[in-house]
């Protein structure tokens, strides 16, 4: 016998909020995993992935089958977040002072994530991060070397990757809220890679 269109209405929000629920548990999973790999690197594995995420380790494994793919999805979260957090920045229409403070912003947004896709990034998604990450601060940089802002002694490329060294490291062993992060990092970035031109 078909059930009454209202019970199966009644029904119907019932079965649409599985994929939610799903959705929300594996958020939960991949916060848990960017805090304590953020914290404790190498040393982490999928228990204590679970344990920080209040789930049991086999609903950690029922999404994450292995370590692997629970870091390749926290990449492409985390790096799909970079790619539109610096597109709506938009870092290269304005001053360099002004584009590396956005730049910073967006990636201190990130949060442990970033740390984590900043330590583990020959192993995960690599030409996605020079794609997402470095290369538009790259073309920034490059932007303010043209001005004579930016020392042209060093290579962008080294420039960037002391920029995400310094972003990731502030975020691990700095106490500091957000904006005040992003004020000490730009700060400490520009007075060592900027020239007279920039700091006065």
């Amino acid at each position: 016998m078909a059930k009454p269109a209202r019970q199966r209405a009644a029904e119907q929000p019932a079965l649409g909020a599985r994929p939610v629920l799903q959705a929300r548990v594996a958020a939960a999973i991949l916060e848990a995993a960017a805090t304590t790999l953020a914290r404790g690197g190498d040393h982490v594995n999928l228990a204590d992935v679970a344990a920080a995420a209040g789930v049991a380790r086999a609903t950690v494994y029922r999404y994450f089958p292995n370590r692997g793919l629970l870091l390749d999805e926290l990449a492409r979260v985390t790096l799909a977040g970079a790619d539109e957090g610096l597109t709506a920045a938009r870092i290269g229409d304005v001053s360099v002072e002004e584009g590396l403070s956005r730049a910073v912003r967006v990636l201190v947004d990130l949060g442990d994530a970033f740390v984590v896709l900043v330590r583990e990034r020959s192993s995960m998604r690599a030409d996605d991060f020079e794609r997402c990450v470095v290369a538009p601060l790259r073309r920034l940089l490059d932007g303010g070397r043209s001005s004579g802002q930016i020392r042209a002694d060093i290579p962008a490329a080294l420039l960037a990757e002391a920029l995400l060294g310094t972003v990731a490291a502030v975020q691990v062993y700095g106490s500091l809220g957000p904006d005040d992060t992003v004020a000490a990092v730009a700060r400490l970035f520009l007075e060592g890679a900027g020239t007279e031109a920039l700091n006065h």
